[in-house]
């Protein structure tokens, strides 16, 4: 046993918290090449299929258990129909109808929402510097876009994608919540995520072959290679690395990766576009990465969440009922 298990912990939360938001910052500029033969609805049923399947390719090769009980499974439904399907579909959609700058000042709102929801649904007592990170990320966002969302009118397109980005952050927040509350329960990440997403991609299928959608193919390099990216990066690495974070140190915590997306995105824009570096874009970094220092050294803290994690991805799974819940072992995995 290490001497200092603490300080490897907090190496290893940052490090699930720098690969998130790498990774996400990096997919907005690989969505660019699945718009056009495509549609939206129909790449993120053939990203979240592949997702799945190495999934549950890993989990065999691994040996890890895939049989789960019913209630488990209802889980997994709900669970994927938030994070993998309505989340999903109402940020792509929202950029239908306001500009990309606009759905990321209303989807940053994920940071508050998580917090609230910690609050509400799990009882977690947050700390003072988790509010002021928080409304530190959130100033920063809006003075990051700001050029742009002081053009926007209040138009009913406007509304219309706002309503879209903010229903799509809150599915988040509950997807992030009861993630958190699966992996408290003694439920694995990795086989949660696999049935969670082939649960969201039947789902989005459905919905996709309702609407009419035609299942076609571009067989290009950019298309293809965007999609690898991102269902074996955005998806499987990336969530893996999200949701172990959620269950180590808290959604309302772990939520504000989704204020750096943003400047991980402007930085490849600057490398790869030819942005043009701007008082606004340097203020707004300024006080997002302060935000991030002041939710990370909270992070660092004690979790006085009730709903602490007691078990890994390397246990085996309880089913999700009351029973199990009180018979979980006090003992904390290597997880948590």
């Amino acid at each position: 046993m290490s001497p200092f298990p603490a300080k490897e912990a907090q190496v290893g939360n940052v490090l699930l918290y720098a690969a998130s938001v790498l990774i996400w910052g990096t997919t907005w500029f690989a969505i660019n090449f699945q718009l056009g033969v495509v549609s939206p609805q129909v790449s993120l049923v053939y990203r979240y299929a592949i997702a799945a399947a190495v999934l549950f390719a890993w989990c065999l090769v691994r040996r890890k258990s895939l049989r789960f009980d019913l209630a488990s499974h209802g889980y997994f439904v709900g669970f994927g129909f938030l994070l993998f399907g309505i989340n999903y579909f109402c940020t792509y959609h929202a950029q239908l109808y306001i500009s990309s700058a606009l759905n990321a000042v209303a989807f940053s709102s994920l940071v508050w929402l998580n917090i609230l929801n910690s609050r509400w649904l799990l009882g977690t007592r947050v700390e003072w510097r988790t509010y002021t990170g928080a409304a530190l990320g959130a100033l920063g966002i809006i003075v990051l876009f700001w050029p742009q969302v002081r053009e926007i009118s209040v138009t009913d397109r406007t509304l219309l994608g706002a309503s879209f980005s903010l229903v799509g952050a809150l599915s988040a927040s509950f997807g992030n919540i009861l993630s958190q509350r699966g992996q408290s329960r003694g439920l694995p990440v990795m086989q949660s995520n696999a049935w969670g997403m082939a649960y969201g991609t039947i789902l989005s299928a459905i919905y996709a072959i309702v609407r009419g959608e035609a299942f076609n193919f571009e067989p290009t390099l950019p298309y293809v290679g965007s999609l690898l990216y991102l269902a074996i990066f955005g998806s499987v690495i990336a969530f893996w690395c999200y949701l172990t974070l959620i269950g180590r140190i808290g959604a309302h915590r772990a939520g504000y990766s989704v204020v750096m997306f943003p400047i991980v995105a402007l930085c490849m824009s600057v490398l790869f576009e030819g942005l043009r570096i701007d008082a606004n874009i340097l203020v707004g970094a300024g006080l997002a990465l302060a935000g991030n220092f002041v939710i990370l050294t909270a992070a660092s803290g004690p979790d006085r969440s009730p709903s602490r994690v007691r078990t890994s991805s390397e246990n085996p799974p309880a089913p999700i009922t009351r029973a199990s819940h009180r018979s979980a072992s006090p003992k904390r995995s290597a997880a948590a």
